[in-house]
């Protein structure tokens, strides 16, 4: 089966250990992981499909196991989800321009519109107050946090060589 999909073990670990990552991370700082004001410090890991196209899934499903655990139910299990799922895919098309800057941006835009979407609608919160402060959660993560771990591995050729499927 993994034949006929083309996937190596070696993709199908990737997408595990990023998974994994991102929900355990999550969770562990879930008080500062959910809500309108928060910064998800895994979200630091969504420059990783700029890297290698199995981030895209990884993201995704961690997300969906980290957001299980989040409180807001279906509307982030699947909402919040599939934004993830979204940038992470747009941060792999952003790896086309050869500029790593580009990396975080998609998350940052995606997920402070997004997510500040279905949370005016939840809890009645203004909506351009929610998109600043989710996009300045974003910021933290995506660009203070993982915007210099993007950097690094791309300094580490040994890193660099285990990321390729």
């Amino acid at each position: 089966m993994l034949k006929l999909l083309n996937l190596s073990a070696k993709y199908i670990a990737q997408v595990g250990i990023i998974g994994s990552l991102y929900a355990v991370i999550t969770i562990i700082l879930a008080p500062i992981s959910y809500g309108p004001i928060q910064v998800r410090v895994s979200e630091a890991l969504t420059v990783l499909p700029y890297l290698t196209s199995a981030a895209i899934p990884g993201l995704f499903i961690g997300c969906v196991v980290a957001n299980i655990y989040g409180g807001l139910g279906i509307y982030d299990i699947i909402g919040g989800s599939l934004l993830t799922l979204l940038a992470a895919f747009l941060t792999f098309l952003a790896s086309k321009t050869k500029k790593p800057i580009l990396a975080p941006v998609p998350p940052v835009l995606v997920n402070a519109f997004g997510v500040s979407l279905y949370l005016h609608f939840l809890f009645q919160l203004p909506y351009w107050i929610t998109v600043i402060y989710i996009g300045i959660g974003e910021i933290a993560a995506c660009f203070v946090l993982g915007y210099p771990l993007l950097r690094i591995i791309l300094k580490k050729e040994w890193i660099l060589k285990m990321l390729k499927t």
